[in-house]
């Protein structure tokens, strides 16, 4: 498994919990297919939101890819990399509708396009890859305890906190 770019992680579990919010529970599919629809045609149109998710949500039920190890190694780098190199690795052949979005936000919008194309192809690949683990068990493995405060000491910080006159006592 491939590790990806921290930005790319997020936005594909962010692009999960919208389309599940948006399914509802239970699950209202033909909500879903009206807002996959209403950004679909805004998006066909050249308008649409400059949002990463949203555009990868209106993506993600009709796009294939071409190149999936090609699309691995472009989620490492998440502001760099060759919009038109990811462009070739996916495509929305499927319906006309479907093509007049992927044309136009690859012209619109060609940086984020790729960061969209690579987030759904995440969202819809995600034994293809891992996230680094960013839980506090792991985030304090390396640490060597050397904070300047003992855990006994109460910092100003804390207990200015509740002292409403600042310290400043008659």
């Amino acid at each position: 498994m491939k590790k990806v770019h921290p930005e790319f992680a997020f936005q594909s579990r962010e692009l999960e919990g919208q389309i599940e919010g948006t399914l509802g529970d239970p699950p209202n599919r033909k909500n879903y297919d009206m807002m996959v629809q209403a950004l679909v045609s805004e998006y066909a149109n050249g308008d649409g939101l400059d949002d990463v998710n949203m555009m990868a949500f209106a993506l993600v039920d009709r796009i294939r890819f071409t190149d999936p190890k090609g699309l691995i190694r472009e989620a490492y780098d998440y502001e760099g990399g060759d919009p038109a190199k990811v462009f070739a690795m996916a495509n929305c052949d499927g319906d006309d509708e479907g093509k007049a979005m992927y044309a136009a936000i690859c012209d619109n919008h060609p940086d984020l396009a790729r960061q969209a194309i690579v987030t759904a192809f995440l969202y819809k690949n995600q034994a293809r890859w891992e996230d680094d683990d960013q839980s506090l068990d792991q985030l304090a493995k390396d640490d060597e305890g050397d904070d300047e405060l003992d855990e006994t000491s109460v910092g100003d910080d804390f207990s200015q906190l509740f002292d409403q006159d600042g310290g400043d006592r008659e």
